[in-house]
């Protein structure tokens, strides 16, 4: 598996589980369950998770998923932004603690930017890593500006942006991963194949089949040829969780990559960064 190294010297596989949208069926729990462990035993040992998937239901499913190897795990979670206070960070990361079955996180993102001024956010993040509850933080979908702004306000030991980003969300190319690479921070990739709505497209499968692969590996693959990109795919079966890990060894040819630019391009301007 290839790896990621975090701007603290840290290594990390660089595809992870996503659990966005799990633990939304209880019928599926133990399927869930299944195919998270069955992601860590193929090396996808970077999952994530945050509060507010289904309200902290999704951190409980993934602390039955680790429990007795947690030490393998790579874990991170995210707060919303409303608690992300010197006030209140400390008591949600505890109660997302508490949830995952665990006394620290390997890494604990700001969800996204909401009314806390994020000068604050970095002394609460500072004081959590202190204090011995997280290892390090970061940040998700925050745009260039938002990004100067953190590091303005002390945020040098930020160590990701989560961000959207796929094949039909490119626009981060224009500037902020220039912006992150410069700082030597890597990219989460949320939504990596666009929640599927990339599955039906025509070049996926033209590629795929040239590669006896799936559109969703491609789409993956495409990703982690890129330098400092660690995707994090969702998966709520073993099936899947293979078909993931797959893409992981696929080796896109200059030719596919030139199908794909031509098929899904760079836009020629700037535009804010996206979220889901």
């Amino acid at each position: 598996m290839k790896t990621i190294t975090l701007p603290d010297g840290t290594t990390v596989p660089a595809l992870g589980q996503g659990t966005w949208m799990l633990a939304e069926d209880h019928a599926r729990r133990a399927e869930e369950i299944a195919a998270l462990r069955e992601g860590i035993a193929r090396g996808m040992t970077l999952i994530d998770t945050a509060e507010m998937y289904g309200e902290g239901a999704a951190e409980t499913l993934v602390g039955e998923a680790i429990a007795g190897q947690r030490d393998e795990v790579f874990l991170v979670s995210k707060a919303y932004p409303q608690n992300a206070s010197a006030r209140r960070l400390r008591t949600t990361c505890e109660a997302s603690l508490k949830r995952l079955g665990t006394d620290r996180l390997d890494l604990y993102l700001l969800h996204w930017r909401g009314n806390v001024p994020l000068g604050e956010t970095v002394e609460a993040m500072e004081r959590l890593v202190e204090a011995g509850l997280i290892l390090r933080w970061g940040v998700s979908n925050l745009d260039i500006g938002d990004m100067e702004e953190l590091i303005a306000q002390g945020g040098q030991h930020c160590a990701t942006d989560q961000i959207l980003y796929n094949l039909t969300r490119r626009a981060p190319e224009l500037d902020l991963l220039p912006w992150l690479a410069d700082h030597a921070m890597p990219v989460m990739a949320y939504s990596p194949i666009e929640q599927g709505r990339l599955l039906s497209h025509r070049m996926l499968k033209e590629v795929a089949r040239r590669h006896d692969a799936s559109p969703a590996q491609i789409a993956l693959a495409w990703l982690l040829r890129q330098p400092g990109i660690l995707p994090i795919p969702k998966a709520g079966s073993i099936d899947h969780v293979r078909d993931n890990r797959a893409a992981a060894a696929l080796e896109l040819t200059d030719g596919d990559m030139a199908a794909l630019e031509s098929s899904f391009p760079r836009p020629i301007k700037r535009s804010p960064l996206e979220m889901l």
